[in-house]
C-alpha cells in the first residue's frame, strides 16, 4: 500500500524518532499532521529544526496527550495514526511515576478512544524493548515475560496490553511495534550513546555508570523502516513486532568503538551516583526479529559501524543545540 496522499497523524512528532519518522512521511507523500505538546515558549521540539519547505507541508496540532477533547481534535479525519507520543526519561519516572501514568497509559486510551470513535483505518502503537525487562532468555522474542524494572516500562506495558485489548475488544485496528535501543541524530544527551559521544568531543573523560549492560542498537533510519511498513503490512493486526538489530553490544564496548571511531583513548570515570536502582537496571537485551523478517520483510537498512559514524558527526556538527549542563 502506498502512503501518497494518504492522511497520517504523528503524535509525539517532536522527538528523536518522531521527526525522522514526519521526514520519512513526507518523502512517502502523505499528508501529514503531528500532535505536538503544548508549551509557552511555543518549540516544537525537532520539528523546529525543519526546512519551510516541510514545514508548510505540515498540519500541526497543539495539545496534551492526557486531554481528551485535543486528541480526538487532531485524530479525526486520519486514515493512519502512528502513536509515538510518551513520556520516556526513565530516571524521571523514579521521581514522578505518576506523571507516566497518565501520559502513557491514559494518553494512550484517549488516542484509542479517538480513533475507535473515528473509525481509524490503522493504529500503530509504539512499545519499547524495556517492558521486557533484563532478558530471561536470548535472543528475546515476541513471547518473552513482560517484566516492568521501571515506573516507565510499567506504564508502557499497560499501555501495550491497552492497545491491544482494543483490537480483541473492539476490532480496533491496532499494531504494535516494540523498537529495541535506537540511536542517531537529535537523540537527547541522556541517551547512552549521545552521553558518550559528547563527553568525547570534549575531552577524554567519560563519566559513566555501569559498563557491563548490554543493549541492542539499532539506527534510527532502520526504526522507522519499521514504522513505515507496519502501517501498509497485511496481517499485523493485533499483533506485537519486534524491530532490532540482532546483535548486542556492552556499554564498555560503546567507549571502545566510540573512541576508535574518534582515536581517542576514552577513560571511564565511575558517576558518583547511580541512576537507576541496582534492581531496576535492565543488564541484557538483543532481539529475536524472525517476525519482522518474515510479516514484514524487515531489516536494518544501516549497519551499526556506518550509523556510529553518522551519529558521531551530526553531534561533531550541532553540539551547541543541547544545554551547557549536559556538554560536558
Amino acid at each position: 500500500m502506498s502512503l501518497r496522499g494518504v492522511k497520517v497523524l504523528v503524535t509525539g512528532a517532536g522527538g528523536f524518532i518522531g521527526s525522522h519518522l514526519v521526514e520519512r512521511l513526507l518523502q512517502e507523500g502523505a499528508v501529514v499532521s503531528v500532535f505536538l505538546r503544548y508549551n509557552a515558549l511555543g518549540h516544537k521540539g525537532w520539528i523546529d529544526t525543519f526546512k519551510n519547505g516541510q514545514l508548510s507541508r505540515l498540519k500541526i496540532f497543539l495539545g496534551d496527550l492526557r486531554d481528551p477533547e485535543a486528541v480526538r481534535k487532531a485524530v479525526k479525519g486520519q486514515s493512519i495514526v502512528f502513536h509515538l507520543g510518551a513520556l520516556i526519561a526513565i530516571p524521571y519516572s523514579y521521581i514522578n511515576p505518576r506523571e507516566f501514568v497518565d501520559t502513557n497509559v491514559v494518553g494512550t486510551a484517549n488516542v484509542l478512544n479517538a480513533a475507535l470513535e473515528y473509525k481509524t483505518e490503522r493504529i500503530v502503537h509504539t512499545s519499547t524493548s524495556e517492558v521486557y525487562g533484563t532478558a530471561q532468555y536470548v535472543p528475546i522474542d515476541e513471547s518473552h515475560p513482560l517484566v516492568g524494572q521501571s515506573p516507565y516500562a510499567a506504564s508502557k506495558i499497560g499501555a501495550d496490553q491497552l492497545a491491544l485489548s482494543y483490537y480483541r475488544s473492539f476490532g480496533l485496528p491496532v499494531t504494535v511495534l516494540r523498537p529495541f535501543n535506537t540511536f542517531g541524530p537529535r537523540q537527547s544527551v541522556r541517551a547512552i550513546i549521545p552521553t558518550i559521544i559528547i563527553q568525547a568531543l570534549a575531552g577524554k573523560k567519560i563519566k559513566l555508570g555501569s559498563l557491563y549492560p548490554t543493549r541492542d542498537l539499532s539506527f534510527v533510519e532502520s526504526t522507522v523502516e519499521g514504522f513505515v511498513r507496519m502501517a501498509q503490512a497485511r496481517g499485523v493486526l493485533g499483533k506485537v513486532i519486534n524491530v532490532g538489530a540482532g546483535a548486542e553490544i556492552s556499554v564498555g564496548e560503546l567507549v571502545e568503538e566510540i573512541g576508535s571511531i574518534l582515536k581517542k583513548k576514552l577513560v571511564v570515570e565511575k558517576e558518583r551516583e547511580r541512576v537507576r536502582p541496582a534492581e531496576s537496571e535492565v543488564d541484557r537485551l538483543l532481539a529475536d526479529t524472525r517476525l519482522a523478517q518474515e510479516v514484514l520483510d524487515w531489516k536494518p537498512k544501516v549497519d551499526f559501524t556506518t550509523g556510529l559514524k553518522k551519529t558521531i558527526d551530526w553531534y561533531k556538527r550541532n553540539r551547541l543545540l543541547f544545554p551547557k549542563e549536559y556538554v560536558v
